[in-house]
């Protein structure tokens, strides 16, 4: 069986967050969000994966001034753009059969159609909302500054771990375990979470733990 490894992950601040990155977390007793890190473009930070019904789909949260550097925690969602409307099309084409859609739906709509300023706002309510749904514990810090880990000890690098770049099976993580999902002859591993949570609904924490268990007895450095 897996063990929780006894440092503080560091992890950055994702929309609504991958399967990996949950599995990560239950590696740790404590997590740290470094919402002071630079922002990073392409990444899971203002990104996810879904599966619609003929293919995988990308749903991107644009960003005011997205190309210059600049703290996460600055970083302003820009509404002119009609991405909200997009999104929830989206979702809803794709997991409004699902068997617990009905259940979930309007707790992610009400988030995200309060239209918050600042991409850290809305990333931060999506995710205490999921850490519910999965009955994970709600409690992790956020950075007073930028962590440095070349500075401090007693904390293991997740920043950047998990990343769209590297496909839907990252360094260090094996396969999430399978579930039935509403699309596809072939089951497509770490979606969002909100692929797992639509399908499973309170069985979603029990694929959580069997992911964890495929994944290697030590943690990643």
């Amino acid at each position: 069986m897996t063990q929780k490894n006894q440092d503080t992950l560091v992890l950055d601040l994702q929309y609504f967050p991958c399967i990996a990155y949950f599995v990560q977390w239950l590696k740790y007793p404590k997590v740290c969000i470094d919402i002071h890190e630079n922002y990073e473009k392409q990444s899971y930070r203002n990104r996810c994966y879904i599966m619609l019904a003929n293919k995988v789909a990308c749903l991107s949260v644009p960003v005011v001034k997205g190309n210059r550097k600049q703290l996460y925690k600055d970083l302003q969602i820009d509404y002119d753009q009609k991405w909200l409307v997009q999104h929830w099309r989206s979702i809803s084409s794709a997991y409004g059969k699902a068997p617990f859609y009905e259940y979930f739906a309007d707790d992610f709509h009400n988030i995200l159609h309060k239209r918050p300023r600042y991409l850290v706002d809305l990333n931060l309510e999506l995710l205490t909302k999921c850490l519910k749904l999965l009955k994970m514990p709600e409690s992790f810090d956020l950075s007073n500054n930028y962590i440095n880990l070349n500075h401090t000890e007693g904390f293991r690098e997740g920043r950047s771990a998990i990343h769209p770049k590297k496909g839907f099976q990252p360094d260090g993580q094996y396969g999430t375990f399978n579930y039935a999902q509403v699309f596809g002859k072939q089951f497509v591993p770490n979606l969002s979470v909100l692929d797992l949570l639509f399908c499973e609904g309170p069985n979603a924490g029990f694929i959580l733990q069997k992911t964890l268990e495929m994944q290697p007895d030590t943690a990643p450095e």
